[in-house]
């Protein structure tokens, strides 16, 4: 009977050892009954170490020969330690952890680096607690070998499990599409950039056919190239296009930010000193040659990234150059009155970290940053974050982590949302990928919405006849941004020829220009965003015609609008006639008011520039009150203005005013009643009319 129990001991022994498995070298000795595989084997597994020694850009090469191997030999440790370090390195990482385990079952003593990798793999799984019991390993086994970067690399690791932790717990409510085959291809897309409307994607790939056509030895991958894309009426995006020379060259050219109306954008060209920055304008259809941005921006260290603000006047952009306050930092320079940016300033320590910050991207309401960042409450690798500025103190609200599950355990970087809010795109690896990476648009759905719930109280009402009481759901909405979208195209009013044109954006209160762009000489089209809380005068101007002036008074509670206003110049011919639609007066007064001052002076030098001009000015008013009260409201308005431009030194016989009360409306609100506001808005106005020249 003892006997029988330590043949049972023995038999039990055996079995564990079966179960977890034996560590095989790749001993010839090992197969005997297989030498011609393990010949092949044997090979496969020498390339394979060739090419992992070359180091992490060509571990994705070594996989196949490491996996041809561990197919005749799935028990040898190193080799599934190498395989799942191979995958981690990979777009398919969650193949690595199966090896890693088997690796440490079979070789318990193995490198102490096998702590670090699983931690990884469980990491990217989402497997915190066990990420955070090995990468606690890996500093006790490896706390005496390891250099200090090292062990700080380690425990932002384990600082970001606990943030996933959180994060997972409260995940936003999205849906995450993959752009498709018309942008995506088997290999790596990313770095999406949009024109404010949405209209215009620009984003850089690695796939074949780029310009030039070549490999970059350093990563083991095709040169970067920009394409193109258009947003097409059924809301596809067209098939993309490789922007042509001088935008992509022979080396890394990728897109970086594009300007609110997609007439400017940022290119990264990595030829220069490290990866420097460069601008590019759209000049009717073709793009210009680009320039690099001056040396308060470009350094001999690299500047990978940046973006506009939505006037233009600002650039946010990335630097790893000495005096920040982690790996890359976020700057912003300005753009002086000639042109020119100016000293660069490291947003600080509110927004940059001790570790690196990337992708930067200002919402066009000019005040809401996205950004990656390692730092914050990151929950692996990159994560994406939003700031908002406070105008009033100067001051970047404390980045606010967007949420899971449009940030992961692995990089999120590159992202961009459109100006209404809801959708934004960016780079990502999963399923529906069409190989490596791929880019996406996320739409945003915003809280979940309760349940309409009905309830029966049978206890009080009979059977026959239950008491219901209807419990509605309060509104749950999706926030959007405070700006209006002004987009159009600017013509000719006789010909309809689409023209080229400067537009003027002033803040009548502060009476001051703060943004001037150009519609596209050949298709005419104009695009600016208008920010909420300000009085904005929009003025038109080109060469032999008369400028057109608009009006948005947008309150700062105003609500995202995007308004298509089609402009027709006229030439400056006798008979002409322009609206001054940014001209106000009191209250039933003819006191003109601060905020008319731009429209006066854009007038005065419209009198100065061509001296033989005469002009009449009209006044008009809308319909309420009676037309002796409104004829003579309408007169001493045209006469201010008269007045204003003599004080200018405008001679008076080149000016006449008159005033028209109502007699010349401009809609069909002829009686003053259910007129809506806006209706005796445009009635009330004053014009100029060209007598001469």
């Amino acid at each position: 009977m003892k006997t029988l129990n330590i043949y049972h001991l023995i038999i039990a022994l055996l079995f564990a050892i079966g179960a977890n498995g034996q560590n095989v070298e790749f001993d010839k000795d090992n197969f005997k009954d297989d030498k011609e595989g393990f010949k092949a084997a044997k090979e496969n597994l020498k390339i394979g170490n060739e090419l992992y020694a070359l180091g992490v850009v060509h571990y994705k090469e070594a996989l196949p020969y490491y996996e041809k191997a561990n197919k005749f030999n799935p028990n040898n440790a190193d080799l599934n330690m190498k395989l799942g370090q191979c995958y981690l390195a990979s777009v398919e990482k969650s193949k690595a952890l199966p090896h890693l385990e088997k690796a440490l079952q079979l070789n318990p003593t193995i490198d102490s680096y096998i702590f670090y990798d699983l931690g990884r793999a469980y990491h990217l799984g989402l497997e915190f607690d066990k990420a955070i019991t090995a990468f606690s390993k890996f500093q006790k086994t490896a706390v005496a070998t390891q250099e200090p970067a090292v062990m700080n690399d380690v425990q932002m690791r384990i600082k970001q499990c606990y943030n996933g932790k959180e994060l997972v717990k409260k995940p936003i409510r999205v849906f995450i599409d993959n752009l498709g085959p018309n942008i995506n291809t088997p290999y790596n897309e990313y770095g999406a950039v949009i024109s404010a409307d949405e209209s215009v994607l620009l984003f850089t790939s690695r796939r074949p056919g780029s310009t030039g056509d070549k490999i970059d030895e350093n990563i083991n991958e095709q040169f970067e190239d920009i394409y193109i894309s258009e947003k097409q009426p059924d809301g596809t995006w067209s098939p993309a296009k490789n922007l042509p020379k001088p935008i992509n060259s022979d080396n890394h050219d990728a897109n970086s930010g594009v300007s609110a109306d997609g007439q400017k954008f940022v290119i990264y060209l990595g030829k220069f000193n490290g990866g420097d920055l460069f601008e590019s304008t759209l000049e009717g259809t073709e793009w210009s040659k680009p320039e690099a941005f001056g040396k308060n921006i470009n350094t001999d260290y690299h500047e990978p990234t940046a973006c506009y603000s939505p006037d233009g006047n600002a650039l946010y952009f990335v630097s790893d150059k000495p005096g920040g306050l982690g790996d890359h930092d976020i700057y912003v320079t300005y753009k002086d009155e000639k042109g020119r940016w100016g000293e660069a300033k490291n947003l600080g320590s509110v927004i940059n970290t001790n570790y690196s910050e990337e992708g930067v991207y200002l919402h066009p309401d000019g005040k809401t940053l996205y950004f990656s960042s390692q730092g914050h409450n990151s929950m692996g690798g990159f994560d994406i974050f939003k700031s908002i500025y406070d105008a009033a103190t100067k001051t970047w609200s404390k980045p606010e982590n967007i949420g899971y599950p449009v940030n992961t355990t692995d990089d999120d970087v590159f992202f961009v949302i459109n100006a209404n809010g809801k959708r934004g795109y960016y780079t990502s690896m999963d399923a529906s990928s069409y190989g490596l990476r791929d880019l996406y648009v996320i739409t945003f759905l915003g809280p979940e919405k309760p349940m309409i719930l009905n309830n029966e109280d049978n206890l009080i009402a009979s059977a026959a006849k239950p008491v219901k009481e209807t419990v509605v759901a309060p509104t749950v909405e999706v926030k959007e941004a405070q700006l209006t979208l002004l987009k159009g195209v600017i013509s000719d009013y006789v010909t309809k020829e689409k023209l080229g044109a400067e537009i003027e954006i002033v803040d009548n209160k502060a009476n001051k220009v703060i943004a001037t762009f150009k519609s596209n000489t050949s298709t005419g089209k104009y695009l600016v965003s208008l920010p909420a809380g300000k009085n904005y005068g929009i003025a038109v101007k080109k060469d032999g015609y008369l400028f057109h002036s608009e009006n948005f008074d947008i309150p700062a509670t105003a609500a995202f609008q995007e308004v298509e206003k089609n402009i027709e110049l006229k030439k400056l011919a006798v008979g002409g006639t322009i609206v001054l639609r940014n001209i106000f007066f009191d209250l039933d007064k003819a006191t003109l008011r601060p905020e008319s001052t731009a429209e006066l002076e854009r007038l005065t030098k419209l009198m100065n520039d061509v001296p033989t001009l005469k002009i009449e000015l009209g006044g008009h008013t809308d319909s309420r009150g009676s037309d002796t009260y409104n004829q003579q409201l309408s007169e001493k308005r045209a006469k201010a203005v008269v007045d204003y431009l003599a004080t200018k030194g405008i001679s008076a016989d080149r000016l006449k005013w008159a005033g028209y009360g109502e007699t010349k409306l401009v809609n069909g609100c002829s009686n003053g009643v259910n007129c809506s506001d806006e209706q005796h808005q445009e009635n009330r106005r004053t014009e100029f009319k060209v007598l001469s020249l």
